[in-house]
């Protein structure tokens, strides 16, 4: 069966285009938003942002996390995405005791998006360790389980307890080669392949996490991966910033997924992934909110060309509209294990946005991909079900006022 390719379209006032999904996502590092910018410390990084994250991350509950992942939700669903991969790694309490039901965070975030009305997969996401000879810090407890069997376990009774509802996977995901041994990771490839979903990893994103692989392995991230049969077309590297030739050619042989999150890279500094490159050597490119710095999906999908110009000093590079527009929609479904679902939900934008007014048929994509902001979406439909309307949240007054109660009891 031939796969649908994403297409635009108009019907009367509105240009109408599928629903998009972000491949990448941690829902509660939301509420950091504006409270990041400024410089904590002389040495201001990926690393200084990272123990503020861990800040925030300790002081949360499950009615937190549901109140923040579903305002986070509603806000993507208002720029047009209808499907979301959740890479959840906050499994436990903040001293790392397991609640009594070890999936109650999980249930907090999936129950977030389903009130929203968004499509999720929740990738429930193995953090075995603090880092290489490293002990765990204080703020990584809630993140770790000491066995992978753990893992395995928590995925069967996600998949279990959502069995009926469509609108609801579960896949599984290795933190990072810091977090996960090279051992544990290629057991968590072998269950993803026998279960058929998708492994999605942090891969490369920072030059220490490939000093760290190299002091450990003896090479880089990527190499380690492909060295050990992990890379495949099931495969979802998120980032892959810092790689090498070698590295690009062995991510488009195995026909792997790179997720980028350009909003998000641009914010914590990381820098910027080769993208024609990968996009040349056969990789799947798809694109992914991250931390949620900004929820603007049109912007993610144009970075990835407009990005790599900055890079290459030069216009059309990676890739032309419709390539970015199969980005945000088919690749990313796929990436989230919902392949068969990408072409069920429709975004109408207004033909009279100032973004996009105006312009010519032939030229339409062009401008949508290029142009279009959050502000045009009108109406977002999930398998025919409306969940913004005028282009505002059919929810979004009892959204609004939860997580406003959550954020003034986290004082931030």
């Amino acid at each position: 069966m031939k796969t649908k390719s994403p297409n635009i379209s108009r019907d009367g006032s509105c240009v109408v285009i599928p629903g998009m999904a972000t491949a990448h996502s941690h829902a509660f590092q939301r509420a950091l938003r504006g409270r990041t910018q400024r410089r904590p410390t002389s040495d201001s990084s990926f690393w200084s942002w990272r123990g503020l994250m861990y800040e925030l991350a300790a002081k949360l509950d499950p009615d937190d996390i549901y109140n923040i992942s579903r305002f986070a939700f509603v806000e993507l669903a208002l720029a047009g995405v209808t499907a979301v991969g959740e890479f959840h790694y906050v499994h436990h309490q903040p001293d790392g005791t397991p609640y009594d039901d070890r999936v109650i965070l999980s249930d907090a975030v999936i129950r977030a998006a389903r009130d929203a009305g968004l499509r999720i997969t929740l990738i429930r996401t193995a953090y075995l360790r603090g880092g290489y000879q490293q002990a765990p810090m204080s703020g990584q407890k809630r993140f770790i389980d000491p066995l992978v069997e753990h893992v395995f376990h928590d995925i069967e009774k996600l998949k279990k307890r959502y069995k009926t509802d469509d609108q609801v996977h579960v896949a599984i995901a290795a933190h990072s080669i810091r977090a996960v041994p090279i051992e544990q990771v290629r057991e968590l490839s072998d269950f993803a392949r026998e279960n058929k979903m998708p492994l999605h990893m942090h891969v490369s994103e920072q030059r220490r996490e490939l000093a760290e692989c190299k002091q450990e392995y003896g090479i880089t991230p990527i190499a380690l991966l492909n060295q050990h049969g992990v890379l495949s077309n099931n495969f979802v590297g998120i980032h892959a910033t810092h790689i090498s030739s070698d590295e690009i050619k062995m991510l488009g042989e195995t026909q792997s997924y790179v997720c980028l999150c350009r909003t998000t890279e641009r914010d914590l500094g990381d820098g910027l992934a080769p993208t024609a490159e990968l996009i040349n050597a056969g990789a799947e490119i798809c694109v992914g909110v991250d931390s949620h710095a900004v929820s603007d999906a049109f912007e993610e999908m144009r970075a990835v060309e407009l990005d790599e110009r900055s890079r290459t000093e030069a216009r059309t590079v990676a890739a032309e509209a419709p390539k970015l527009l199969d980005a945000a929609t088919r690749a990313g479904f796929t990436a989230i294990g919902m392949k068969e679902k990408w072409h069920q939900d429709q975004v109408f934008l207004s033909a009279a946005d100032p973004s996009i007014a105006c312009v010519d048929d032939a030229l339409l994509s062009d401008a949508v991909v290029f142009g279009a902001t959050p502000r045009a979406v009108q109406r977002v439909t999930i398998n025919g079900r409306v969940i913004v309307e005028d282009g505002r949240h059919v929810n979004y007054e009892a959204v609004l006022k939860g997580y406003e109660k959550t954020m003034q009891k986290l004082s931030l």
